[in-house]
């Protein structure tokens, strides 16, 4: 061959190869699908990319639109097919934008804050583009919980933190401004119910552990905590609160966050066990663990839990949310030996009612560090109500019947703690203390009572009386039994 040939094939190559990079820079990425999720406070909008991309979102107005413009990349789904009912979207057009690339718009009909943010493939996903649709006002839940009940749950809420951080060596407790204890007349009591966060785990993109049959663990979950809900709601004395109650996604810290702000006295979050062999069954219960796991099984399942925030998608800058909240943390985490202490007497109670309706996966409460566990100032577990990878446990798993009978257990272990052990300003204690006559040492504070006008009564320093009676806040009940110290 002659220089002059092997320089045209040279060049040929050389041509080939640049026109080949060309088309691979224009069409560098593909929307492989869309898919939609919406929830009561916000809807959050994923595109499933072929490779990475960069994405400018942006909002206009008259009327109201999201414009999503994505470099380099070209439309290989259809969007019409998006599930756009219960969203603030009313139509989705999609486009080839001056300059190239692809175009987006979102036809809106609400006020929306957009959000976005890229994540980088998982085990369940590849690349993606997250557009989260918040509704600034919105409260994901459903029916929150009554102003006045919030505020008396502060009450308690705070005298056990100025509690807790009296008992530490070297601590300053904060200024309270209102009177002292000793001299402030008994309030009537307020008999509110007790606040139970019902937590489906997973949800949305994160199926959770899927059966062999192609059960979801999300939408079983989701039903246990319905009929978890149902019940508490139906027993005097009891609220439930869903923190999610249709198929959307909310990262761990948030659930634990919403149980927060709705006052919660306790927190229990449904999930479906899964390993990689389908021979183990039955349920388990677990606890928050400040150290390490109790079982290997426990740290095992808390890592694989604690990686829904990845397959959900969770933009790491959200934790720049509850930066207020991890600083009062510092103050809350006092708090915990007793939140713990809760939890584990709860999680043995439910362990024994769930005994009852299934096989027991462990016969104790195990601990390990789940992320959706760490709320210092509420009592909290993680129930896996069965092995959803157990063919004839995913097959129980499905039966409404087998599922109110897994609520109902979780319910009666719940209601049997609170029973003993009321919050004060609870409708329980209330019936607790009318229900039964007070003993030659007890005394039933009445309409105008002061605990120092009682001592003074009985013969008995207050703070002798206060001791024995576990008051460490700024407020007495009317109703409320006293034990009276013997002198």
């Amino acid at each position: 061959m002659e220089m002059k040939d092997i320089a045209v094939h040279v060049y040929r190559l050389l041509a080939a190869s640049f026109l080949a990079l060309a088309a691979i820079d224009v069409q560098a990425s593909s929307v492989e699908s869309m898919r939609l999720w919406a929830a009561p406070d916000h809807a959050r909008l994923v595109f499933d990319l072929s490779s990475a991309t960069n994405a400018n979102v942006f909002s206009l107005e008259n009327p109201a639109r999201l414009v999503i413009d994505l470099d380099d990349t070209q439309m290989d789904t259809d969007p019409s097919t998006l599930p756009l009912h219960d969203s603030a979207i009313t139509s989705v057009r999609t486009g080839i934008r001056d300059g190239g690339g692809l175009r987006v718009v979102l036809e809106l009909n609400r006020d929306i804050e957009p959000r976005h943010f890229t994540l980088t493939p998982n085990d369940q996903y590849g690349h993606r583009l997250v557009v989260d649709l918040e509704y600034p006002g919105e409260s994901a839940v459903e029916n929150p919980i009554d102003p006045i009940e919030a505020m008396i749950r502060d009450q308690e809420i705070q005298s056990q933190r100025a509690t807790a951080q009296q008992q530490v060596p070297g601590s300053v407790a904060t200024p309270v401004p209102s009177p002292p204890v000793e001299v402030q007349e008994a309030r009537a009591h307020p008999r509110r119910d007790i606040i139970i966060a019902v937590d489906a785990g997973h949800g949305g993109e994160d199926p959770g552990a899927i059966g062999p049959a192609g059960t979801r663990e999300k939408d079983v979950v989701l039903e246990i905590a319905r009929r978890l809900a149902a019940q508490v709601n139906g027993t005097e004395g009891f609220k439930a609160v869903l923190v999610r109650d249709g198929d959307y996604y909310l990262g761990l810290r948030q659930r634990t966050a919403l149980a927060r702000d709705q006052k919660a006295d306790f927190f229990v979050s449904i999930h479906a066990d899964a390993f990689t062999s389908p021979r183990p069954q039955g349920s388990s219960v677990y606890a928050l663990s400040q150290r390490g796991a109790t079982s290997e099984t426990a740290q095992w399942l808390a890592d694989s839990e604690n990686r829904s925030d990845l397959i959900g998608g969770v933009d790491g800058s959200l934790s720049l949310r509850d930066k207020d909240q991890v600083l009062r943390g510092v103050l809350l985490d006092l708090t915990m030996t007793a939140t713990l202490n809760d939890s584990l007497s709860i999680g043995g109670q439910v362990l024994e009612q769930l005994g009852r309706v299934n096989r027991l996966h462990k016969s104790r409460v195990e601990q390990a560090g789940f992320m959706v566990l760490k709320s210092p100032d509420i009592p909290s577990l993680l129930i896996e109500v069965g092995f959803i990878s157990n063919p004839d446990e995913e097959r129980r798993l499905r039966d409404p019947v087998h599922q109110s009978g897994l609520s109902q257990a979780i319910f009666s272990g719940l209601r049997e703690h609170f029973q003993r052990y009321p919050p004060p300003a609870s409708l329980l204690a209330w019936q607790r203390d009318n229900q039964r006559r007070p003993s030659g040492n007890e005394y039933r504070i009445q309409s105008g009572d002061t605990l120092s006008a009682i001592a003074v009564r009985h013969g008995v320093p207050v703070n002798q009386l206060k001791q024995a009676n576990d008051i460490n806040g700024d407020v007495i009940r009317v109703g409320q039994v006293l034990q009276i110290p013997r002198s």
